[in-house]
């Protein structure tokens, strides 16, 4: 069995009963950073093998983990913080799992975009997490460009080195919106700073953020008449028929209730 163990992802006592026991019985733990590692397995006397399972060598890891498995070998597999797998090295460890038809299991723990949130103070009850975002300039604005209508918080993961560089692109696609940088959950210097996306940050870049956006508010059309609302997308490019899509959509009504707006006079 291939179990992924939620780990803390600040203060140390953020660990379920269950994560220790499960670590503490398995034959080997995979970890990110082994030396990392050693300082929360070593809080809870927890000897076992450690080996490397990261970005760099996960493709290669990942037969070997399977070829431990087959062995008979029970693995746990931790990031430095937090849940693997999530913007964490293990998705290609999955699908290898699913193919050779090996059993694995998620032991729940601490998950920094779900405490972000709720610090936020923004609305909670749907979101979309993204993640970090990519390098290049260009696959960036691409990216946030499919996420730039959601009427719902945004959320992303950000290294200290590129908060800066993230609000100001993602200011640069959705124009001004409500943000909170959340920075260093469950340690002593927990902060979650409010700002407008325009104004950037105002406290100096220290920390892992999770960078909360707001959504895109609802447009108003309450003072424009179905008519001048129907117009309005067909001078935009729009033909009849997708204009009278989206101004039933926006209205809250139904297409059919529309058609008599669209026959010529």
């Amino acid at each position: 069995m291939l179990y992924f163990v939620g780990t803390p992802i600040g203060n140390l006592k953020d660990i379920s009963f269950r994560a220790i026991e499960v670590l503490k019985e398995v034959d080997e733990i995979a970890c990110e950073d082994t030396r990392h590692s050693l300082t929360l397995l070593n809080h809870y006397e927890i000897k076992k093998p450690l080996f490397a399972y990261h970005k760099f060598n996960e493709n290669k890891e990942c037969v070997n983990i399977i070829e431990k498995l087959k062995a008979g070998k029970n693995i746990a597999v931790i990031s430095d913080a937090g849940m693997p797998v999530i913007s964490d090295p293990g998705n290609v460890l999955v699908k290898s799992l699913i193919e050779e038809g090996l059993e694995f299991t998620v032991v729940p723990g601490a998950c920094a975009l779900i405490s972000a949130l709720i610090l936020s103070g923004l609305d909670s009850a749907r979101f979309c997490f993204i993640g970090f975002l990519p390098e290049k300039q260009t696959e960036r604005k691409e990216l946030l460009e499919k996420y730039s209508s959601l009427d719902m918080p945004l959320i992303f993961y950000s290294a200290p080195h590129d908060i800066v560089k993230d609000i100001e692109t993602v200011y640069s696609v959705f124009g001004n919106r409500r943000a909170v940088a959340v920075k260093e959950i469950t340690k002593i210097y927990e902060n979650a700073e409010r700002f407008n996306l325009k104004d950037g940050l105002k406290s100096e870049p220290k920390g892992e953020f999770v960078l909360i956006v707001d959504g895109k508010e609802k447009e108003d059309y309450s003072n424009l008449s179905i008519e001048e609302h129907l117009q309005m997308y067909i001078n935009s490019g729009l033909d009849k028929k997708e204009a009278l899509k989206k101004v039933a959509k926006e209205r809250g009504v139904s297409k059919s209730s529309l058609y008599k707006y669209t026959i010529e006079k």
